[in-house]
Order: C-alpha cells, then sequence, then structure tokens
C-alpha cells in the first residue's frame, strides 16, 4: 500500500513538471523573469521524479 503512495507523489511530480512548463511556455514573451522561474521548477521537479523513484526502488529492494 505504501509503495502505491509513494509511485502517485512520483508521478505528481511529472504533472507539476508539465503544468510548469506550460506556464514558463505562456510567460516567455511577456514576463521573462517569471518564465525563467517556471523554467527552475520543471528541473526541480524532474530531479524529484527521478529522486523519488530511485528511493523507492531502493526501498522495495530491501523489503523483497
Amino acid at each position: 500500500m505504501l509503495s502505491k503512495a509513494y509511485r502517485f507523489f512520483e508521478y505528481a511530480y511529472l504533472v507539476i513538471a508539465v503544468f510548469f512548463a506550460y506556464e514558463a511556455v505562456n510567460n516567455w514573451s511577456t514576463e521573462r523573469n517569471r518564465a525563467y522561474l517556471f523554467a527552475f521548477f520543471v528541473v526541480v521537479s524532474i530531479f524529484m521524479f527521478f529522486f523519488k523513484r530511485n528511493f523507492r526502488k531502493k526501498m522495495e529492494e530491501r523489503n523483497k
């Protein structure tokens, strides 16, 4: 059950990354600094997805 929760939050980071990418594209021509901030959040969200994924897999291996 806990693994399903971890997996849900992994993919939630990807959804957040897509949202921030959309906002970065929308703000690119009007507010460049805000678009850079959203692009930074995209990178952080993708990093967190892979970090949480790696952490979950290590926990699953340890629990076997």
